[in-house]
């Protein structure tokens, strides 16, 4: 646990419900980064502001039948953040490492986009990328920077080679993204529309058929992939997103055992009265409890 020791601070709780480490299956680890953000930053703030509204919205799962408060979760706090943008991705890479050498879940809250890379390099197996995001992140180069938020996933791809890269949600795009994306040969987008015209059942029946053999997933949720009407307070903000009950339905078909890792990012908490943080505390609630049910069901045990 050394580097998770070194390089975060303790905060208020996520969900006020801690075992100590040893104990814990989930490991949270705030990430106040948003040094390349472009449009409206704020996603430096995002860790406190999500914690907060974990405190102050209840812990059932309808869809899973399980309670946060049966969860086994410690808050490590937040990353020492660096001015250096490959610094920090070293530290968030660092940290990962720890905790997945320990055994357990890193559920990273940020911050932006880009810490996903860090995180991802922390993963030593072949896995996949599933990914909720109104945008690609496939570009070469933005402004100037070869890795910032509209270009990481370019670069996990790139570097790290996952097996397979999903990204649900998108409706954001450049003509440079979409050539990339046609020709990699493992990259999937799945846009809203067609989530409304094929419907949440048959959607996530198609990403489940994609990651049919894959052994580890990184789930990443970008909070832009909902539609602005549900989550106002973001970086990038995209029309014609995805509803939180779409978005929570198809997570619920999708998220198992083979979850690995998981981060939530580019939340803006200053840009709206709080239901974007609210929205996001609900996802982690929600993504923690279905990998918890689907432990449960391996093990042949059922909520109660």
């Amino acid at each position: 646990m050394s580097n998770l020791n070194l390089f975060t601070s303790a905060t208020m709780q996520f969900s006020g419900f801690q075992k100590v480490f040893e104990e814990a299956d989930f490991i949270i680890v705030g990430v106040p980064f948003d040094a390349t953000s472009t449009y409206r930053s704020g996603a430096r703030f995002a860790p406190a502001a999500i914690r907060e509204a974990s405190l102050n919205i209840e812990t059932y799962s309808f869809r899973s039948g399980i309670d946060i408060e049966d969860l086994n979760i410690y808050d490590a706090g937040d990353l020492h953040v660096s001015g250096d943008t490959d610094e920090t991705l070293r530290r968030v890479e660092l940290v990962c490492s720890d905790v997945l050498n320990s055994g357990k879940v890193p559920v990273l809250i940020g911050g932006e986009h880009t810490i996903t890379f860090g995180a991802a390099k922390s993963l030593r197996s072949k896995f996949a990328v599933v990914s909720f995001d109104a945008h690609l992140d496939l570009r070469d180069e933005y402004m100037d920077r070869k890795f910032c938020h509209a270009t990481f996933m370019r670069r996990i791809n790139e570097i790290i080679k996952p097996e397979k890269l999903i990204e649900v949600g998108v409706r954001a795009a450049c003509k440079e993204e979409l050539k990339y994306a046609a020709e990699a040969g493992n990259i999937t987008y799945i846009t809203p529309q067609k989530i409304e015209n094929f419907g949440v059942k048959n959607i996530s029946e198609e990403i489940r058929a994609l990651l049919a053999g894959c052994m580890k997933v990184y789930l990443t949720i970008d909070m832009d992939a909902l539609d602005p009407s549900y989550a106002p307070a973001v970086q990038n903000p995209e029309p014609e997103g995805l509803s939180v009950g779409m978005l929570l339905n198809i997570l619920s078909s999708i998220c198992d055992e083979r979850i690995v890792a998981f981060d939530i990012v580019e939340v803006t908490p200053h840009y709206d009265s709080g239901v974007t943080t609210i929205n996001a505390a609900k996802i982690i609630f929600e993504v923690l409890s279905f990998i918890y049910r689907s432990r449960l069901s391996n093990l042949g045990d059922q909520p109660t």
